[in-house]
């Protein structure tokens, strides 16, 4: 069976994320031009302005479509009662999205100087300030919160600069970060 206009659009649009990303995280945002996007795809650049206009265009669709989940698990924890169980499951949710987004939330830690540049930062910055939000107690003492916050910057740093120190398996060190992020705020939640 053939697929439809739209499936075939659609798996253009992500070949299209798929190698913009990959380029961006080799050579860097700045010094990724349309043309070689789509020399490596072996399309013409109006066969890549069909889709997209522009590198921005491309980088907002990759981030809007990697970081959906983001935005969906700030939506569930908003929902839920301010419980340590709760706040355990956004840190364990937390860490699976940053998992199955990890090419891009790379390509955004070696690239912060573009992205601030770029829409996506305030939204970036946004989201973080909102999921700081859901770990932490506003009364609670400064030293908590201070916990809260490193609990969400652990798993950042697990996955991103752990994994080039250590030499072991990426899995084991999400999972060792995302063991120390739920000790800490299970040690912000006992204190306050």
């Amino acid at each position: 069976m053939s697929s439809t206009p739209q499936q075939r659009r659609g798996n253009t649009r992500q070949r299209i994320q798929d190698v913009a990303l990959e380029l961006f995280a080799e050579q860097g945002y700045e010094k990724t031009s349309l043309r070689e996007i789509a020399e490596r795809l072996e399309v013409t650049k109006a066969a890549l302005y069909y889709h997209f206009k522009t590198k921005e265009e491309i980088l907002i669709s990759i981030f809007e479509d990697l970081t959906r989940p983001i935005d969906e698990l700030i939506a569930w924890a908003g929902e839920q009662p301010r419980t340590l169980e709760t706040k355990r499951e956004l840190l364990r949710r937390y860490s699976d999205a940053l998992c199955t987004g990890s090419q891009l939330y790379r390509f955004m830690q070696e690239n912060q100087a573009s992205l601030r540049e770029l829409s996506i930062g305030e939204t970036v910055k946004r989201r973080m300030f909102e999921m700081v939000e859901l770990l932490r107690q506003p009364d609670a003492p400064t030293v908590d919160q201070v916990r809260c916050v490193s609990a969400l910057f652990t798993l950042h740093a697990g996955m991103m600069f752990m994994q080039h120190i250590e030499k072991g398996d990426s899995e084991e060190t999400r999972r060792a970060a995302l063991e120390v992020a739920v000790d800490l705020i299970t040690q912000a939640h006992h204190q306050a």
